[in-house]
Formats: structure tokens, C-alpha cells, sequence
């Protein structure tokens, strides 16, 4: 044991044991038990009520919505990510510090108001709500309300991946594809891309797992319209709230397992950049 935990420092082997247990203590009961709570929950009346739960067309009709904003916000912001940090880590340019700051501005603004910023936008008493209504476009309460505040709160997460990740790289490599003859979209296809591929690909599980888990910015404009504008988010709460707590475990295990999913890739993608010599 004291061989184990001795440290250079001159700390007590005791010190530093209690110091782990009370880190794996805290763990388990705001992190483990509440997880496993979810899963006791959704299966207190039964594996058939359990598969009622998420088989309910309101539950299916909030899972496909999901899915679809996420196959739609995930791409955007991966593309807006990768032009972002491309951007500020490969010139210097007037505006470049604003370019960072807005970047991170989701990070700092609560959901909910970026949720009511849009109302104030597309609302029916909103700076272009009214023009919108004059022509039958329907923002607010719709897909296109959901998907604008998605795209905002998940914005930031593979360009803040990515930049960091481009600086400590440096450009020598991408200057001298360039110097041999390269253009700008082989340089970054066959230089850039396979250095930052892991790095990327960790932004977009974190994006995913944002998306599909966003409630918030959703709730604000969404409308709680059953069938057509409930996430699974907002489907759990409007279950709940009803009293239906075995259903609403019950499609919140799904958000669970996704979560576990997430934590699981990127504990993987972070030991792969480890591994590549990126912290």
C-alpha cells in the first residue's frame, strides 16, 4: 500500500488513499447512483412497460426529431468548426480575437436566452417575424426554430477541439505541400486531415451528444407541440410533469445510454491523442 501511493512530495500513503476515496465516493453518489437510478426507474413495472414507453408513436415521433436535428446541426458545425480553426490558426487577420470571442460566446450565454433571443428574432412581434409571417415561413414552433437553436448552443464544440489542437501543429507541413506544388484542397485533404482526424472526430461526438440532449434553447422555441416539435427532452419533462414517471425513465434511458455512449468514445478518442503526442 504505502509503496503504491508514495509521493515524492513527502505526502502521507493515508492522505493520498483518503483523497482518492472521498474523489470515488462523490463519484458514485452524484454520478453512478443517479445513472442507475434512471435504469431502476424505467424498468419498475416491467420490461413490457418499458418497451411501451419507447414503441408510443409520441415517443418515436420525438426520437425521429432528434435524430433528424442532429443529422442536420452535427455536419453544419463540423464544417463551421473546421473553417473556424483553419481560419485563426493559418492567418492573422483584423477581427481575428472578435472571430475567437464569438466563437465561445454559446459557452457563456445561458440556452435559454439564446432560446429567447430567437423569439425576439422570429417571434410573431419579432424584428423579422412579421415580414416571415407575410410570406408563410414558419420559424418559430417549427424545425427550423429547432434547428437554428441547436446549431447555436452546439456550435463552439469542434472549432474550440480543433484550434488548440492546429496550433500546437504548426503549419510547416501544409507550407511545404504548397511549396511542392499542392493546392489549397490537397493540402488540407492529404496534410491537414489525417493530423487532425482523432481531434475532429472527438469535436463530433461532443456535438452529437449536445444536440441530442439539448433542452433549454429547444424548450424556448419549440412550442411542446406532441408529435411534431418534442425532442426526447422535452418529451421526458412533458411525461413526467403528467405523472407518468416508469415512461419517462423510460425514454430518458435512451438519453442515458447515449451519454454513456458519448463518455465512452471519448475517453477512447482522448487515449488515441494521448497516444499521438496531443494534450
Amino acid at each position: 500500500m504505502s509503496a503504491r501511493f508514495a509521493d515524492p512530495r513527502g505526502e502521507p500513503a493515508w492522505l493520498r488513499a483518503l483523497l482518492i476515496a472521498a474523489a470515488l465516493g462523490f463519484l458514485a453518489l452524484f454520478l453512478v447512483v443517479p445513472v442507475a437510478a434512471v435504469f431502476v426507474q424505467a424498468f419498475s413495472k416491467g420490461v413490457a412497460t418499458y418497451l411501451a414507453a419507447i414503441r408510443e408513436p409520441m415517443a418515436l415521433s420525438a426520437v425521429k426529431l432528434t435524430l433528424l436535428v442532429a443529422a442536420i446541426a452535427v455536419p453544419v458545425n463540423t464544417l463551421f468548426g473546421l473553417a473556424a480553426a483553419w481560419a485563426v490558426t493559418r492567418f492573422r487577420f483584423r477581427g481575428r480575437n472578435l472571430l475567437v470571442t464569438l466563437i465561445d460566446l454559446p459557452f457563456s450565454v445561458s440556452p435559454v436566452v439564446s432560446g429567447m433571443l430567437f423569439v425576439l428574432l422570429f417571434g410573431a412581434q419579432g424584428l423579422l417575424g412579421p415580414w416571415l409571417a407575410e410570406r408563410g415561413v414558419r420559424v418559430l414552433f417549427a424545425l427550423p426554430g429547432i434547428l437554428l437553436a441547436t446549431l447555436f448552443v452546439t456550435a463552439p464544440f469542434v472549432a474550440r477541439q480543433l484550434i488548440p489542437l492546429m496550433e500546437s501543429q504548426g503549419a510547416a507541413e501544409e507550407e511545404a505541400a504548397l511549396s511542392l506544388g499542392a493546392s489549397g484542397l490537397q493540402t488540407f485533404a492529404w496534410v491537414t486531415l489525417p493530423k487532425i482526424g482523432w481531434g475532429l472526430l472527438y469535436g463530433v461526438v461532443l456535438t452529437t451528444a449536445r444536440a441530442m440532449g439539448e433542452f433549454g434553447a429547444v424548450s424556448v422555441v419549440s412550442g411542446h407541440i406532441r408529435g411534431r416539435t418534442n425532442t426526447v427532452p422535452l418529451h421526458v419533462e412533458i411525461l413526467y410533469n403528467e405523472y407518468q414517471f416508469a415512461a419517462a425513465f423510460a425514454v430518458a434511458s435512451l438519453l442515458t445510454l447515449t451519454a454513456l455512449a458519448t463518455l465512452a468514445a471519448q475517453a477512447l478518442l482522448a487515449r488515441r491523442l494521448a497516444r499521438r503526442g496531443v494534450r
